[in-house]
């Protein structure tokens, strides 16, 4: 009684940013759906789940209620962030993780499904992407920020983004690029500047990496072995000299292979010649088998 008790205040929460009244029984309904033990959380199971005998019904309730019902997503995701942060403790420090997430999905109809890498099922396949920015204490992280990936051949395809009811105004963003439009607009909420955490994916983009030092964001990110660097004792060459005509060149240099010492070397080479005496093991947390480490070097 007490859990059903605590349900019914989170949905009264929430329902304050749905507008008109009759959208909170489709809230209501959908949560519910969400929240039940069905393998296939659509529309339809959740219907027939919820009430067999009037199936069609409840899924047309439901169905409006996601598809067409006037409501916004960044208003709901903002009531659920008004619930829970208050209860995360940040004494030990903060995080934004940039991430994104895989849907598996079957046919061609699905906003912004495509053939691509998805993290659910650990390789390429059908399924539509979101990127998410999600805030994290030392116990708990909630995702504060979703944006759904249109993939380059959707945002090339007129005909493809009026039938799906794609906004003429969404132009095709890269993830990192759609990251920092995020992170862009939670700092202009006023959100704190923690440190951002994420994988290679986002790590080997340099103008992502660069863009959060303009932002004045620590980062911990992800690279590959074949992004390259400026260790100790290797550094651009300048500028080229001005000729006096046309722009004044400001673009660095990289020496040619009679210069390595103006080249920049790869994060694996030198990885390898960092002295195995000098790498360290870090043991971050316990995993669900066993506690979680790695060998680093700074």
């Amino acid at each position: 009684m007490e859990d059903l008790k605590d349900f019914e205040q989170y949905m009264a929460h929430l329902s304050e940013g749905l507008g008109h009244s009759d959208r909170h029984a489709g809230l209501r309904g959908y949560t519910t759906g969400l929240m039940s033990p069905l393998q296939r959380k659509s529309v339809e199971p959740m219907a027939a789940h919820m009430d067999p005998l009037n199936v069609r019904s409840r899924h047309q309730s439901l169905h409006h209620f996601v598809a067409d019902a006037n409501w916004s997503d960044e208003r709901m995701l903002l009531g659920v962030c008004q619930w829970v942060v208050p209860l995360m403790n940040f004494s030990d420090g903060g995080w934004w993780i940039i991430d994104d997430t895989g849907f598996p999905k079957q046919g061609r109809h699905s906003v912004g499904v495509a053939r691509q890498y998805c993290g659910m099922l650990g390789k390429q396949d059908n399924c539509q992407v979101a990127v998410s920015v999600s805030l994290a204490c030392a116990a708990a992280s909630i995702p504060v920020a979703w944006q759904l990936y249109l993939p380059q051949k959707w945002a090339d395809d007129p005909p493809r983004r009026e039938k799906a009811g794609v906004p003429e105004t969404l132009e095709f963003a890269t993830k990192p690029q759609i990251a920092l439009q995020q992170i862009e607009h939670l700092l202009a909420q006023g959100a704190p500047r923690h440190c951002v955490l994420s994988d290679a994916g986002y790590g080997v983009d340099t103008a992502f990496r660069e863009r959060l030092d303009e932002l004045g964001l620590p980062y911990v990110v992800g690279v590959t072995g074949s992004v390259t660097v400026w260790p100790p004792g290797h550094e651009p060459l300048p500028p080229r000299p001005y000729s006096g005509r046309g722009p004044i060149p400001r673009r660095l240099r990289r020496g040619d292979a009679s210069a390595p010492e103006h080249r920049p070397r790869t994060v694996r080479d030198v990885a390898f010649d960092i002295d195995p005496d000098d790498w360290q093991e870090v043991t971050w947390r316990e995993g669900t088998n066993a506690a979680l480490r790695s060998h680093f070097a700074r």
